[in-house]
C-alpha cells in the first residue's frame, strides 16, 4: 500500500507542477480560504484511483469529494496543501496522504513537486525522504530553536488567532518562520530542519501524514495542553520532543497574559 500512496503522491504533484504557470479558476471559501480548479484536479486524480483500487476504503477529502466506506481503513486527502502560495507563484506548497487502519495512523505520504522531495513514513518502519532515514534535531533549549506555525483562516474575525501566542514565542525561540504548508512544515520538523511547529485551526488532512512523520524520526505531537493528539484535534505541537515541554509551558503563559 505505500508505494500505491507514494505513486499516488507522485502523481498528483506531477499534475500540480504542470500547472504552476496556468492561469487557475478560484473560488473563495473565505477571505484566506481558497480553492482553485488545480485543487479539485488533483483531488478528482486521487480520489479516483482510490475508488478503483479501494472502493470499500473511507476517503476525507478537503474539497469535499471524498466517500464513506465499509472497511477499516480511512484516507485523509489534501490534494494542494498551500493553495494561496501556489496562486502567487511561491513554490511552497504539497500534496498530503494519510491512511488510518481502525483509528491508527498507518502511512504517511507528503510530496513537494518543486523541490521533488517525497516525505514518507510506515508505522513501526521509520520516515524518510528521498529514501534517505529521517531524525528529529537535537536542540533542546527554546532559545535556540528555530520554529514554525500557522494562523487560522477566520483570524481576521477570531480573537483566540494565534497573534499573541506568535508574538510572545518571537521573543522566547531563536526565530520563527510561517512557509504557509502546514504537511511541509511537519516533515521539517521530521527532517531535523526545525524544531518545532505549532498551530490551531487544522483540519484532519492538513497534519496527519506529517505527524507520522514526526511520530517515526524520533519526536513527539500533542495538543496544547500536552495530552495525546488525534487528527480530529484542531491544536497541535509538534517537536522534536526536547524543548515539548518548554514550548506547551511558553504557549500557555501566552494565553494567560492574553
Amino acid at each position: 500500500m505505500l508505494h500505491f500512496v507514494i505513486d499516488l503522491a507522485l502523481r498528483a504533484g506531477a499534475l500540480l507542477r504542470a500547472g504552476l504557470s496556468s492561469e487557475r479558476r478560484i473560488e473563495a471559501k473565505g477571505r484566506a480560504n481558497l480553492v482553485t480548479d488545480i485543487d479539485q484536479a488533483s483531488e478528482a486524480l486521487i480520489v479516483g484511483a482510490l475508488k478503483q483500487r479501494f472502493p470499500d476504503h473511507t476517503v476525507i477529502a478537503e474539497e469535499g469529494s471524498g466517500h464513506e466506506g465499509q472497511s477499516d481503513y480511512v484516507w485523509l486527502i489534501d490534494p494542494l496543501d498551500g493553495t494561496m502560495n501556489y496562486l502567487h507563484g511561491n513554490p511552497t506548497f504539497s500534496v498530503s496522504l494519510a491512511v488510518l487502519y481502525q483509528g491508527r495512523l498507518q502511512i504517511g505520504v507528503v510530496y513537494d513537486p518543486c523541490r521533488d522531495e517525497l516525505f514518507a513514513a510506515e508505522r513501526g518502519k521509520g520516515a524518510y525522504c528521498n529514501g534517505r532515514l529521517l531524525r528529529v534535531s537535537q536542540v533542546d533549549a527554546l532559545y535556540d530553536a528555530l520554529l514554525t506555525t500557522g494562523f487560522p483562516y477566520d483570524r481576521f474575525t477570531q480573537p483566540d488567532n494565534n497573534l499573541r501566542e506568535h508574538n510572545h514565542m518571537l521573543l522566547k525561540a531563536q526565530e520563527i518562520r510561517r512557509p504557509g504548508s502546514a504537511a511541509l512544515d511537519l516533515c521539517y520538523v521530521a527532517a531535523g530542519r526545525t524544531d518545532a511547529h505549532w498551530e490551531l485551526g487544522l483540519s484532519p488532512w492538513d497534519v496527519a501524514a506529517g505527524a507520522l512523520l514526526i511520530e517515526e524520526a524520533g519526536g513527539l505531537i500533542t495538543d496544547w495542553q500536552g495530552q495525546p493528539w488525534h487528527p480530529d484535534e484542531e491544536r497541535m505541537v509538534a517537536s522534536n520532543g526536547k524543548i515539548h515541554a518548554e514550548l506547551i509551558r511558553e504557549l500557555a503563559t501566552a494565553r494567560a497574559a492574553g
